[in-house]
């Protein structure tokens, strides 16, 4: 995998993309995606409470894993139809050596569903 060198972009270009701390209260297989991934539902709290999204993290992850679980997601994207389903939210990780074992971005500490990533 060739590395590039990331683009520069201004304080106000990053601030630009919402970024936000959910909690999953509901995961399951996702059938119909074309690679293995799942369907999340997670709150985000009173303001923009459940949003669903498609993750592929089924190497590292299995629905038990994910119920709970606290997660970093990009909340102002356009929704995105993806076989039968509308993801709203772009859930966010990073992918390990192989590419397909994404790890899910979390907080390192329980902290209020909505919160903004400063």
């Amino acid at each position: 995998m060739t590395e590039s060198v990331p683009q520069q972009t201004t304080i106000e270009g990053f601030l630009a993309v919402d970024i936000r701390v959910g909690r999953v209260v509901r995961a399951e297989p996702f059938e119909k995606a074309r690679r293995p991934a799942y369907k999340l539902w997670v709150d985000f709290g009173p303001e923009l409470g459940v949003r669903k999204s498609s993750a592929q993290v089924t190497d590292l992850y299995t629905v038990e894993d994910l119920k709970d679980r606290q997660v970093m997601a990009v909340v102002n994207l356009p929704p995105r139809q993806i076989a039968d389903f509308m993801s709203e939210v772009l859930v966010l990780g990073v992918p390990g050596e192989r590419g397909g074992d994404v790890a899910l971005i979390a907080p390192d500490r329980d902290v209020t569903p909505g919160l903004r990533l400063l």
